[in-house]
């Protein structure tokens, strides 16, 4: 929506100057705001825009200067090539933006593809319980980020972690990749969450100190470890400096699943020894279990104010319901995404990563 209003500012910038030209003495020209209306539409308008936007104020500083009666070389002519070259110069500049932003789409689309190799979607069902995951990359970035989630069937139970590496790039792809294969050696062979936690620990140690320097000092995961009992009745969680998640229930009411002590993220072992509490929450029929990573958390709206999917979600699922439609994982997420765009106006300031694991009600002839 703004960027279609923008795109009338090129031709508010004519009509100002027509104003201008209209209320003040003929000794007082509006040429160098008529000149301005090419300018502001090279990086609005396409070469067409620009071009018609540049004629327009040509003809318009040409019907005003008539009507003046000042249409002689500095008056006339003059501002008529100075229009003209103007107007070469915002296509130019448009050229050279087009240029950028190919470029930037194909890194994009690269980084996406990367993305999609290190990073596969889990499946949409293990067993009983229904799964749905979405990576919404960052707008601004060209860079493979360093969110993730992986999803793994174990002898176990099901188990899932949600987690954020530190930094951009193949420092951080690198890292990412040193958690999932971690994650799905270990979670087949830990007996319960505090061994799968401490291997993805070691893991990651092993990968700063190859890496080195500022990444071995510095270099961490925020991590949430998730594991669902055999029968889904209840989901035990360990969680590793990670922004918490969202239970919904049956009604769509939401919990949020805090901590019962704070610990610092994966990485960070050399600063101090920690606890690696397990906490365990009921996990009723038809609820379900929604993950993040912290560009949900820390989007903010233009004054500032942070994005709350606790208090968010019941409201967007109840508006589902209400509509005939029973959201499933899938759509939550879809909810949820477009949800944290409409808070922060279509900007998206950093990675998103989701996950959502639904276990399906009892059916009333059970």
């Amino acid at each position: 929506m703004r960027q279609r209003r923008a795109k009338w500012i090129p031709l508010g910038v004519i009509v100002l100057g027509v104003v201008l030209d209209l209320v003040t003495p003929t000794d007082v020209t509006s040429a160098p705001l008529l000149m301005a209306a090419p300018v502001a539409a090279a990086p609005l308008l396409s070469l067409r825009g620009i071009v018609a936007i540049g004629a327009l104020a040509m003809a318009v500083h040409a019907v005003l200067a008539w009507h003046d009666g000042s249409f002689g070389w500095q008056r006339g002519v003059a501002n008529q090539l100075t229009l003209l070259a103007v107007t070469v110069l915002a296509v130019l500049i448009n050229r050279s933006l087009e240029g950028r932003d190919a470029r930037t789409r194909r890194a994009r689309h690269i980084a996406a593809v990367a993305q999609s190799a290190v990073l596969p979607r889990p499946p949409s069902r293990l067993g009983e319980l229904r799964i749905a995951a979405r990576y919404v990359p960052a707008e601004n970035e060209a860079m493979i980020g360093g969110d993730l989630y992986v999803v793994q069937d174990t002898p176990h139970g099901v188990r899932v972690m949600v987690g954020d590496v530190r930094g951009k790039g193949l420092g951080a792809v690198s890292a990412v990749c040193a958690d999932l294969g971690a994650f799905r050696y270990a979670a087949d062979e830990a007996e319960d969450l505090p061994g799968l936690v401490a291997a993805l620990e070691r893991a990651l140690l092993r990968e700063g100190g190859r890496r080195g320097g500022q990444e071995q000092e510095e270099g961490f995961t925020t991590a949430l470890v998730a594991e669902f009992a055999d029968d889904l009745s209840a989901v035990r969680v360990v969680n590793r400096g990670h922004p918490p998640p969202v239970l919904l229930d049956a009604q769509g009411r939401a919990t949020v699943l805090e901590p019962s002590e704070e610990a610092p993220p994966l990485g960070m072992s050399g600063l101090g020894t920690w606890s690696c509490p397990v906490d365990t929450f009921p996990f009723p029929p038809g609820a379900t279990l929604i993950c993040y990573t912290d560009g949900v958390t820390e989007a903010r709206d233009e004054s500032g104010v942070f994005y709350d999917a606790s208090v968010r979600l019941p409201f967007l699922v109840h508006h589902r319901a209400l509509v005939g439609y029973p959201a499933s994982p899938a759509q939550i997420l879809h909810l949820l995404i477009e949800d944290v765009g409409h808070h922060t106006g279509g900007r998206i300031q950093d990675d998103q990563a989701l996950l959502a694991l639904h276990r399906p009600p009892v059916p009333p002839y059970a």
